[in-house]
């Protein structure tokens, strides 16, 4: 006697949500789940992210302004840095660490992305996200020379980590990015380099486009100094008075931050910040650079109070 097929109702097919009947399977379906892994992310999950809650008008500028240098806003500090110079040095003799003020304002930078977390969103895909996470890139010239390379850093900050657990942290990092060991991405780099022009620009596009719908690899952007909340240069170290930089395309980076030298004088410093608006309006982020100015200007308030 013939099996009787059996017919699946739309009711059924709707209560039997994701799982599907195997094919050349007469009899009642199998519950087979269907992973959604690849849909869920390309509708607004991604590895890096969230997708965030924001107003109509602010989910729709990235479709309106299409890459990151045509949403750019510039700001500029001027800070008074007496307070922090005296801070820092009194701290040093007393660990021991050789602390700088380009430590004081990239902890003082991470706290803000913590407690203004609007800054800490990126573009992709057209959609805006919340970072999971906190990360600053960095870049340190790897010898005091025109023909050195440039050694760059992406780092995580915990919510709770130390003033101090972060400059031992950070020395160690800056050491072995300006040794000659190949890091991570220098080894990408020069497999990608490997290939010839008609194949690697079409494999740029293809991560662009993967990225684009939170498909990109893990292995490929989670060490990748451009997928950052903020690159900070220190050209005060080189002696040069801060600028404005451009935002890359390439990446989720929306913030850029270039710290001046400090001057001998009146222990002031410029720090120029070059700034993605889609991610929040500028009053934010004035407020935001606000909280950034007391915090390097007076470190004492507030990291020697939470230590205590």
């Amino acid at each position: 006697m013939p099996a009787q097929r059996t017919t699946i109702t739309s009711e059924r097919k709707r209560r039997l949500g994701r799982f599907t009947p195997i094919a050349g399977h007469d009899g009642p379906p199998r519950r087979t789940r269907v992973r959604a892994v690849t849909m869920h992310r390309m509708f607004g999950r991604r590895r890096d992210g969230t997708l965030a809650k924001v107003a109509p008008y602010r989910r729709m500028m990235p479709f309106l302004m299409r890459g990151r240098n045509e949403s750019v806003v510039y700001f500029e500090q001027r800070l008074d840095l007496k307070k922090a110079t005296t801070w820092i040095e009194t701290r040093n003799t007393r660990t021991g660490q050789r602390a700088t003020m380009f430590h004081l304002v990239l902890y003082a930078l991470a706290r803000v992305l913590y407690e203004r977390p609007h800054l800490n969103r990126f573009i992709a895909g057209k959609r805006i996200f919340d970072r999971r996470g906190v990360f600053l890139t960095f870049a340190a010239k790897k010898a005091f020379r025109d023909d050195a390379p440039l050694a760059t850093v992406k780092r995580g900050f915990a919510k709770d980590e130390s003033f101090d657990a972060m400059v031992a942290a950070l020395t160690t990092d800056i050491k072995v990015a300006k040794s000659d060991a190949i890091s991570k991405v220098d080894k990408e780099l020069g497999f990608f380099l490997k290939l010839p022009g008609f194949i690697l620009s079409p494999a740029v596009s293809l991560l662009r486009w993967l990225d684009a719908r939170g498909l990109a690899p893990k292995a490929l952007i989670g060490d990748d100094p451009m997928y950052t909340s903020a690159f900070v240069a220190n050209l005060g170290s080189l002696g040069i008075d801060a600028a404005y930089h451009h935002l890359y395309e390439y990446g989720n980076c929306p913030l850029f931050v270039t710290v001046g030298r400090i001057d001998a004088t009146t222990h002031e410093v410029v720090i120029k910040y070059s700034y993605d608006e889609r991610v929040e309006d500028g009053f934010y982020a004035a407020t935001a650079l606000g909280l950034l100015r007391t915090w390097i200007e007076d470190p004492e308030s507030w990291i020697d109070a939470a230590r205590s």
